[in-house]
């Protein structure tokens, strides 16, 4: 599926990826590649992002706030405060505060 995480300043991330691990307003909740339609607020915490490779990702100061985990190379953490979740044809934007 194809994930975008968008904030008010720049885009943090665009890409392919496995899955992505998000903190709702109800609880946090995972999506994978062929997941329903969603819409969803969601909560300050920390977005994960699976990814199977990382090489094609650039890290540098415009997408800081993306940070590789520290237990898992195939796992990168983005931390939010609050923001709105649309998933549709297999991609997903995070709209961040």
């Amino acid at each position: 599926m194809y994930l975008e995480i968008v904030s008010p300043e720049a885009t943090l991330f665009s890409s392919e990826v496995d899955s992505v691990t998000v903190p709702g307003i109800n609880g946090e909740f995972q999506m994978l590649n062929n997941h329903a339609p969603i819409v969803s607020l969601l909560k300050d915490g920390v977005i994960k992002i699976h990814t199977h490779t990382q090489s094609h990702l650039v890290f540098d100061q415009l997408h800081g706030k993306v940070l590789p985990h520290a237990d898992d190379d195939k796992v990168l953490t983005v931390t939010i405060n609050s923001g709105t979740l649309e998933m549709k044809d297999n991609k997903a934007i995070i709209l961040a505060d």
